[in-house]
This record gives C-alpha cells, structure tokens and sequence, in this order.
C-alpha cells in the first residue's frame, strides 16, 4: 500500500473515531428526538418469540443500536430474552453477545438467529449465552462498544390484574409463559423491591465495567403499580442507582400504539393504562 493510500486511510478511521455513529445528519436528527412509537412487525412474531412473556421489539434496540455505535462494533444485552437486541445487532451490521438465564429462551434465540441470519444472507456473529448475569464479570466476555438491555420488571409479570380478562390471564389459558421462569436467581422473582435494585444496579455495574470508556448502556424500563395501588418508580430508581457510576445523559420515551386497553379501576380508582418506556441513556466516563 502506497504511503497517500496509508495515510487517507489513518484520516479515515480518525475520524470515524472520533464520531458517535455512522448516521448523517438528517437521520441523526430523527434519532435524537425523546419519544418515538413501535408496536413491533407482525412478521417477528412465531411461537418462540410468542412464548416469550415480554418479548423485545428488534425496532427498539435497532434504533439505539444505529445511535451509539459504529458498524461492526459490538453489542451486549444481559438479559437478551427471546433475542431482540440480537436480531437488532443482525440486521444493523453489529456483532451482538446476549447473555439469558433460560437455557429454553437462549436455545430460542439460537433459533431465531439462524433464520434471520439466512433472510439477510450472512452479517456479523451474534453470540447467545446461557448463563447467570450475576456472573457476568466471569464469563471472558471482553470490551464492548454498547449494553442495552431490557432487565425484568421487577415482578410484574407475577402480580394480579384483577378480574378484567388481560392479555396475561389470555396467555395463561393458552399454556404460553406468564413468566420467565421460576429459578430463585431469576430477577423477576425477588419479592423484595430494594433486592431487586441492587442485584440490578450489580449486574448493569458490572456490564459498565466491560463498557469502553466513552461509550453508552441504555436501559428500557417502566414505572409499575404495586398490588397496593402505589406505583413503584422502577425507571426512576435504576436511573439514581446507576448514576453513582454512570452519567445519566437523558430518556427517550417508547410509546406503544396499539396495545389493548383494559378497563382497570372503573368506576371508584384511577388506574393507567401504561403504555410507555423510559429508555434511559447513560454514558461511562
């Protein structure tokens, strides 16, 4: 190679260093703004990702995906579920590790990685892990460009919706999942409200560490009611927790269109129908 070839080359990737991502300015501008709607392609819809109990619209990690990282660059989700961020990071150029406690939900991943990686022809190696997140600073997982993940609800899946007919008591009686599972390491299924915080605030610490310096982990969470009524701010909460070691940048809010309405509290309580996500963006020094 030529030195003028070398050097344009060095020019090249300085300052591909030097940007966020690969977007040009139109488009960074519609990634930029705080809210946005996704209800998911019908077509990403088979009976793994039905069995799923919350299953991860690919729109969604997509869309942070193009924001925060380069092509090429790689991706972690610590709770990768039925393998959204994943099927993301396939159609985005990225090489994704996805770390889930299911042995049954990873192997579905596995599944639905193959055939989206036969519809685009190839991409880049997505990598699923069946493990403990708790563990995650153990398993050679090495540095990473971007985390984004959507972590349990708490126990949410596991709370009462009352007499309305939901789409939970629906699952239910169509034998599909209800809940993630009920292994005691299982997040979802710590009774405990500040238990639950901390075994999180521990796991996303220790996705932080395998985090490159300057680079961003985007939470997805949501503001759920106690079965006392109350409402537990969970995205407010891990939003304080991770900001003692983190910088908090700032929310985008996913809106969902058309998920059903149910008709909660009628006629004496006020209770929401919540269609909404925080997707809280931070930044490591």
């Amino acid at each position: 190679m030529r030195s003028d070839e070398c050097e344009v080359r060095t020019e090249r990737q300085r300052r591909t260093a030097e940007r966020l991502n690969d977007l040009t300015a139109k488009e960074w501008v519609k990634a930029t703004r705080s809210w946005f709607t996704c209800d998911g392609s019908p077509h990403d819809i088979t009976a793994d990702i039905e069995m799923h109990p919350a299953s991860f619209p690919p729109e969604v990690p997509e869309r942070f995906i193009r924001l925060f990282t380069h092509e090429g660059d790689t991706v972690l989700d610590p709770f990768v579920g039925s393998g959204g961020t994943l099927v993301a990071c396939v159609r985005a150029g990225r090489r994704g590790i996805g770390v889930e406690l299911s042995e049954r939900y990873a192997e579905a991943t596995r599944r639905r990685l193959r055939n989206e990686a036969l519809l685009l022809q190839g991409g880049c190696e997505q990598r699923v892990i069946c493990a403990d997140a708790a563990r995650l600073g153990e398993l050679g997982i090495g540095p990473v460009d971007y985390v984004v993940t959507s972590p349990p609800y708490w126990d949410m899946l596991r709370q009462s919706r009352g007499h309305a007919i939901s789409t939970h008591k629906q699952r239910a009686k169509s034998g599909l999942d209800v809940a993630y599972s009920d292994d005691e390491r299982d997040l979802g299924n710590l009774q405990e409200y500040e238990g639950y915080l901390g075994a999180l605030a521990s796991i996303l610490e220790q996705a932080a560490t395998l985090l490159k310096p300057g680079k961003y982990l985007t939470v997805v969470a949501q503001n759920i009611r106690r079965p006392d009524g109350e409402m537990a701010p969970l995205a407010w909460d891990i939003a304080s927790r991770l900001r003692r070691f983190l910088q908090l940048k700032q929310e985008t809010v996913w809106c969902q269109d058309k998920k059903r309405l149910g008709c909660w509290g009628w006629p004496t309580s006020y209770v929401s129908n919540v269609h909404h996500h925080y997707c809280l963006h931070f930044r490591k020094a």
